[in-house]
């Protein structure tokens, strides 16, 4: 079969903007037998940046047991793209916060968070994390990380369930898939925005209301049990 393979020197910035031309040459390129995707950049950097997301290994308390239970064989978060999770904060792209955070650890766990780079995020896995949990009333705990770093999702239980982890990731997923990569989430701060000391999103697009897992859908949980018996 012969390929023709059609002569595109240049697009004006007006036709490139205008879906009827690309639509037209993408069209002259099927004829031709060349295989064509057309879509956002913003959009593919976001489906990888989603679906490779590495947690700091970072657990306090008790909740860390349940971060550790989501990624062995019986739930395995690897499907989702959450297996790497890494010891230096410079090489991860989220905290997991699971656990209790003291007013001792409290510099240690916003250094971490300064460490990491742009764009970063938060999960507050537990009570302890969200509000000091069972110990809100003493002197020596943090009554919420959100005192110290923005949080993106908020995962609530005393323990949270696996279902629930996992839930939360996704959401945390969905999130990064609709932000804007270039001149967004990952602009270089100004010497003004570094002294503001908040991420790159707050600065973007303001303060995001975070999202909170209040119930994990019955249909997830099934299609979980489903995924697990037919991996069997």
């Amino acid at each position: 079969m012969e390929v023709r393979k059609p002569k595109i020197k240049s697009i004006p910035y007006d036709e490139f903007k205008d879906n009827e031309t690309l639509e037209k040459i993408v069209e002259e390129l099927h004829e031709g037998g060349v295989n064509v995707i057309t879509g956002s950049l913003d959009q593919l950097i976001n489906w990888g940046r989603a679906n490779s997301l590495w947690s700091l290994t970072f657990a306090t308390s008790c909740c860390g047991i349940e971060f550790m239970s989501v990624g062995c064989a019986r739930y395995d978060f690897a499907r989702f793209g959450f297996e790497v999770t890494r010891n230096s904060p410079r090489q991860a792209d989220l905290i997991m916060c699971a656990g209790t955070i003291t007013h001792k650890m409290a510099p240690a766990f916003k250094r971490l968070y300064d460490e990491m780079a742009e764009p970063k995020y938060v999960i507050a896995v537990g009570g302890c994390a969200i509000s000091g949990g069972p110990f809100k009333s003493s002197y020596h705990v943090v009554k919420g990380i959100e005192e110290i770093v923005p949080v993106d999702v908020f995962i609530p239980g005393c323990p949270p369930r696996p279902e629930a982890i996992m839930y939360g990731m996704m959401q945390l997923q969905r999130k990064v898939k609709i932000e804007k990569f270039f001149g967004g989430a990952n602009h270089k701060q100004t010497p003004e925005e570094r002294e503001l000391g908040v991420s790159n999103e707050a600065i973007t697009y303001g303060w995001k209301k975070p999202i909170v897992v209040t119930d994990v859908p019955e249909d997830f949980v099934e299609e979980l049990k489903i995924n697990k018996e037919d991996a069997k």
